[in-house]
């Protein structure tokens, strides 16, 4: 067996001797500690032939900005529902309430996590294990996914942004999920103290947990007057109308019973099967967290149909951070030249990246356009709807290589009739569950 021994005086000697041997090495350092890594190994020629420009593009306006919070799941979903209601109302901008969804998410996760933990107590699991440990460690992130997403809309429905503006705490959530985090941690506590009490301390945490919500992103409306002048200047009163039936008039592209598809690139999870995640979900009786695993370029054919034919932006999960210019707004593979700078090997698959911890689902997103080779089927580069405000990229808007999909992209949210009936027949048997840790239940 290999010990764990010390570095010692000779090697770190040797290793100064051989890096001082390089002049490369010299330059490389000049270079980046001066300049900073991203632009010394930033690729010149990458990155000025990366064309923004698309054969098909769906255009849904102003692009919105989540601050300093993780709300990019609902406010992707949310972007895909803006176009529709805009299409609805005849408005040429218009963005719903992300405060108000993440309300509700957040109180719901607070009952969630609380019945989940306290069935888990109630079985025996002790408070050391690695799954109490891990969902302890995982609770009150700002993290979701599409079908929890879409378990909020069906459940409260949505606002438009003026009737439930953004606060500090809702553009900020580190102190708000601070503090929500130490609430369950304390309740879950506790409940292994007192194992007979445990209903009891259920329920007066979400009450806590309720109150500490509403101190900070205030008290949602339960109903509000609607009226709007469309973009002819035409004037509209549809009186008072509740958040749900709002959801449910004026988004009407069935975006509830889309299915997720994910590209598990594992070889032991083979394509065509659907995978959970063990306690992952927002919603207690909600649709499930589940995934169809597919080929990624079964993933970019739906992708495309949708808007080509569709036109209208499709919902998708990434890993954004490798290989990214945030402020040109571009992602491609091999965008930035760090093997070179630093004369080492990064040469992992997607398969390897996700088994060894390098990569995993981090940020959502929405694809707003493509462009297709001229013959008619090659996908070159595709344009994506971010949420980090309009000051980087093109006015918000990035650009990505058809390359970059298929190594770092994750997840995308589809219309079930795109799929083949081998794939719906998939959909009818049990999921695979994975457990809670898997990188499939990452979080955007």
């Amino acid at each position: 067996m290999t010990e764990i021994t010390p570095l010692t005086h000779q090697q770190l000697i040797a290793l100064r001797a051989d890096f001082d041997g390089s002049d490369s090495n010299r330059i490389a350092m000049n270079a980046v500690t001066a300049a900073g890594i991203e632009k010394v190994a930033r690729n010149y020629d990458r990155s000025r032939l990366l064309q923004r420009r698309f054969s098909v593009s769906v255009d849904n306006g102003e692009v919105t900005h989540q601050d300093h919070s993780g709300r990019c799941w609902l406010f992707s979903s949310l972007n895909v529902a803006r176009y529709v209601a805009k299409q609805s109302l005849g408005l040429k901008e218009f963005e719903f309430s992300q405060n108000y969804a993440m309300y509700y998410d957040k109180l719901e996760r607070v009952n969630y996590f609380l019945r989940d933990v306290a069935r888990l107590i109630e079985a025996g699991e002790p408070s050391d294990s690695r799954l109490m440990q891990h969902l302890l460690a995982d609770v009150m992130g700002d993290g979701g996914q599409w079908t929890m997403a879409m378990n909020i809309y069906k459940k409260y429905g949505a606002v438009p942004k003026d009737i439930f503006p953004e606060t500090q705490s809702s553009k900020n959530t580190g102190e708000l999920n601070t503090q929500l985090r130490s609430l369950l941690h304390t309740a879950v506590a506790r409940m292994y103290e007192n194992r007979d009490q445990i209903d009891s301390i259920v329920e007066k945490t979400i009450g806590e947990g309720h109150r500490m919500l509403t101190i900070h992103l205030g008290e949602p409306v339960t109903s509000f007057d609607w009226e709007w002048t469309d973009k002819d200047g035409n004037f509209h009163r549809d009186g008072e109308i509740t958040p749900v039936e709002f959801w449910g008039k004026y988004v009407q592209a069935g975006l509830e019973d889309y299915v997720c598809l994910v590209d598990d690139p594992r070889t032991e999870h083979p394509k065509g099967v659907k995978i959970a995640i063990e306690h992952l979900g927002n919603v207690a009786g909600g649709d499930p967290t589940e995934y169809l695993n597919v080929p990624n370029q079964f993933m970019k054919d739906c992708v495309r149909t949708i808007l080509t034919e569709q036109k209208i932006p499709v919902w998708f999960g990434a890993d954004c951070h490798p290989m990214m210019d945030r402020d040109s707004g571009a992602w491609a593979t091999d965008l930035f030249e760090y093997a070179r700078v630093y004369n080492v090997d990064f040469n992992m698959d997607k398969e390897e990246r996700v088994r060894f911890a390098d990569s995993a689902m981090n940020h959502a997103m929405a694809f707003v356009g493509v462009d297709v080779a001229d013959d008619g089927t090659t996908t070159r580069r595709w344009r994506v709807e971010n949420s980090w405000g309009d000051k980087i990229a093109d006015k918000g808007y990035f650009t990505m290589s058809d390359d970059w999909f298929s190594e770092y992209v994750y997840e995308v949210a589809v219309p079930k009739s795109l799929l083949p009936e081998e794939y719906r027949a998939a959909l009818l048997r049990p999921a695979r569950v994975l457990p809670a840790w898997d990188p499939m239940g990452a979080l955007a």
